[in-house]
């Protein structure tokens, strides 16, 4: 099983790895400047001389808002499965919801509520609550029609039917979805923070921009690439305690 997985992550790191290579002995024999491509190597350098206690303001605006598209995800999937007439008159709005600029709704969130969380956490929420309610409501539409004739027909109620049949049937969709959202999660917080905010990876590579640091740039798009990566990974580690019986299903599939 180790093996397995060891196996699986061989080719990625190599196909990095190989670009890293690349990427530094273009930096070192191109003579080009540190200020417009600077090498790996020194973009890990300044990442650890520069550490600091900004990652940790845009890790809490992306968890909060994430809680709360998960939230906001699922009350309007259960709207949208409990009719057909909800259903067509909320998904062209919700549709339309992803229509917005990312880039100009970050500055109306700054203004409308400050440079404080609030805003972070909002745009965060509207960013990756769609996936989410989309995820949800398939994973409802799913569920298995003879499994709920049956708890029917012994007098379960219809909240009784949903938790035993069409919740758990959600589930996988759920995470298939939350993998998606998680992806624009970290980029969306990043955004609000580039509108306007004291702290934060957004408003730190806007300070290195405006100074031409290069090299500071790439070490926070690298912190922000580490860190969507880590909360992708950890959607799996969730969906194995959450639902074992899944992946053993699908082990025992043809």
């Amino acid at each position: 099983m180790a093996r397995d997985r060891a196996l699986a992550i061989l080719p990625p790191l190599l196909i990095v790895g190989l670009l890293l290579a690349v990427w530094q002995l273009y930096a070192n024999l191109s003579g080009i400047g540190n200020d417009v491509l600077p090498a790996p190597s020194r973009v890990l350098s300044v990442s650890w001389d520069n550490r600091g206690d900004n990652t940790l303001p845009t890790l809490r605006a992306t968890l909060l808002g994430f809680a709360l598209a998960i939230a906001v995800g699922f009350a309007l999937a259960v709207l949208v499965d409990s009719s057909a007439a909800l259903r067509r008159a909320l998904m062209p709005v919700l549709v339309s919801t992803q229509t917005l600029p990312i880039v100009a709704i970050a500055p109306l969130m700054v203004i409308w509520f400050g440079f404080g969380l609030t805003p972070k956490v909002l745009l965060v929420a509207l960013v990756t609550f769609f996936p989410i309610t989309v995820s949800f409501a398939e994973g409802f539409a799913s569920s298995d029609p003879g499994a709920e004739a049956l708890l029917r027909s012994m007098g379960a109620s219809r909240a009784r039917i949903f938790r035993s049949v069409r919740f758990p049937s959600a589930l996988p969709f759920f995470f298939a979805g939350l993998r998606i959202a998680i992806t624009y999660a970290v980029v969306a917080a990043i955004f609000a923070e580039y509108a306007g905010a004291s702290e934060g990876l957004g408003i730190y590579m806007q300070n290195a921009k405006n100074s031409f640091r290069t090299d500071l740039v790439l070490a926070a798009v690298m912190v922000s690439a580490l860190l969507t990566l880590a909360l992708f990974a950890l959607t799996y580690l969730v969906e194995r305690v959450a639902i074992p019986w899944y992946r053993l299903s699908r082990k025992s599939g043809p």
